[in-house]
């Protein structure tokens, strides 16, 4: 992946020894903070991979090799079997980089070299440096930032900090479902979980409020300084405070809200989290565009994140644009970070950040790393040439796992191989400078010191 002389001398000297600033992941905290030992390859890498489940099945593989009932040395011989065939996916470079970092292992993988790296993988799980908190110092990770409900007791957050663990993970608030009203049983659920978790009856939508600012402060009194929603798009819609409180009311009643009251009430809350955000000096992050749980049948029968999802096509530049401008205008928005599944939404994104920096720190507003089916080689590429022509590329804070699996590091690796080969590129053809100094300094601070200095979480 890195195809010329200046390409390899940016990656070897300054991108590969820069550590890692993972500000966006679904590992378990509770992982980290019991150090968890994995008997076998498959509990530690397929476990929980929704990327190698749409692949196995696209492969003929029957679900029970998948999330279902087969053993661990079953479900790893089916994906044995099927990576061979993921040639030209990005799964086929990730699996051999993770393979190779941390188990050192440079030998493809396929039915017939299966049971070897089966044995050596597993015979190096049973050693203390293939703990999880083995294999995050392996890989040089300085921060994680996990994805916590709102209700979560971050118990294990605690319990890493008085551990004495070197590497900071730190909770990022992610309130999705204190939003999401569609369904009012489901809703309210959760907000009687909400009462339980902040010790407040919750009868009106000041009480709901309120409790949620409660849990807000819990977390930032637990070092959370990030929060993060997964949404269609932005929801942007004129309301009433009155209209917003009839409708929670009425969700409370059991009654299941109109479309239109459900835009409303998303609206609201999408408000409220970012001025939340801003009066505790947090940075807030927003996924965009994903349309979930297409198959219902297979929904219903296994649930969320287990590979059905896709990109959508949802409207984003008026919503956003005018998302951003009340906050602007009030002098109530943070710094934020958005992400696109949808690639026909990249100019977009690009565009609409330099509308509302302010001067007041280098890239305040972000257009997010390629993000979930976006973030392979041409996804990455294609985010890093729009980012730089329309942007400042040098202030951006790079790549981000986004995943449930501790082997997933490799993905930086991956990243920073292909922002080093675009820039050697340019330099080869003459398009800019080779100024090893200033563009060695640029890596590093896309690989790791931007985001350090943009987060601020004191590393």
């Amino acid at each position: 992946m890195l195809q010329s002389e200046t390409a390899k001398k940016l990656y070897s000297q300054y991108a590969a020894p820069m550590p890692i600033f993972d500000y966006h992941c679904h590992i378990s905290p509770q992982e980290i903070a019991e150090d968890r030992r994995f008997n076998n390859l498959s509990e530690i890498w397929l476990h929980g991979d929704h990327y190698k489940w749409r692949a196995m099945r696209t492969n003929g593989v029957d679900e029970k090799y998948c999330t279902g009932s087969a053993s661990d040395w079953e479900k790893f011989q089916k994906w044995a079997e099927t990576a061979p065939y993921t040639m030209r996916n990005p799964l086929y470079h990730w699996t051999h980089l993770e393979l190779r970092r941390p188990f050192g292992i440079k030998t493809l993988l396929n039915p017939t070299t299966a049971r070897k790296i089966w044995d050596d993988c597993n015979t190096q799980l049973q050693s203390a440096d293939f703990s999880c908190r083995g294999i995050i110092r392996k890989a040089n990770v300085k921060v994680i930032c996990t994805t916590d409900d709102p209700v979560d007791t971050l118990e294990f957050h605690q319990n890493i900090r008085e551990s004495g663990f070197e590497v900071k993970v730190i909770p990022a608030w992610r309130p999705d479902k204190a939003m999401a009203v569609e369904d009012p049983r489901v809703f309210n659920a959760y907000v009687n979980l909400l009462e339980t978790a902040s010790d407040t009856a919750i009868s009106s939508f000041d009480h709901f409020m309120a409790a949620l600012n409660k849990r807000h402060l819990f977390f930032h009194e637990n070092g959370c300084r990030l929060s993060d929603h997964g949404l269609e798009t932005i929801y942007a819609a004129d309301y009433t405070l009155e209209e917003i409180k009839v409708i929670f009311n009425s969700l409370r009643s059991g009654k299941i809200p109109r479309f239109e009251e459900i835009i409303l009430f998303k609206s609201a809350m999408l408000y409220e989290f970012a001025v939340m955000d801003h009066s505790r000096n947090w940075t807030q992050q927003y996924h965009l565009g994903a349309m979930r749980n297409n198959n219902s049948r297979m929904f219903k029968q296994i649930g969320a994140d287990k590979g059905f999802d896709s990109i959508g096509d949802y409207p984003v530049a008026a919503p956003l644009s005018k998302f951003l401008n009340r906050l602007e205008y009030e002098q109530k928005l943070t710094r934020t970070i958005f992400y696109n599944l949808n690639p026909a939404d990249n100019d977009v994104l690009a565009t609409m950040i330099g509308n509302f920096q302010d001067g007041s720190t280098p890239g305040k507003i972000q257009w997010g790393s390629g993000w979930w089916f976006l973030d392979q080689k041409d996804g990455i590429t294609n985010q890093l040439n729009t980012l730089s022509n329309m942007g400042l590329l040098s202030r951006f804070v790079g790549m981000l796992t986004d995943s449930r699996s501790f082997l997933s590091y490799s993905r930086h690796e991956y990243f920073r191989r292909i922002l080093c080969n675009l820039i050697g590129k340019d330099v080869e053809n003459g398009e800019i400078p080779e100024d090893m100094g200033f563009l060695g300094k640029m890596v590093q601070d896309i690989s790791y010191n931007n985001a350090a200095s943009y987060f601020d979480f004191g590393v």
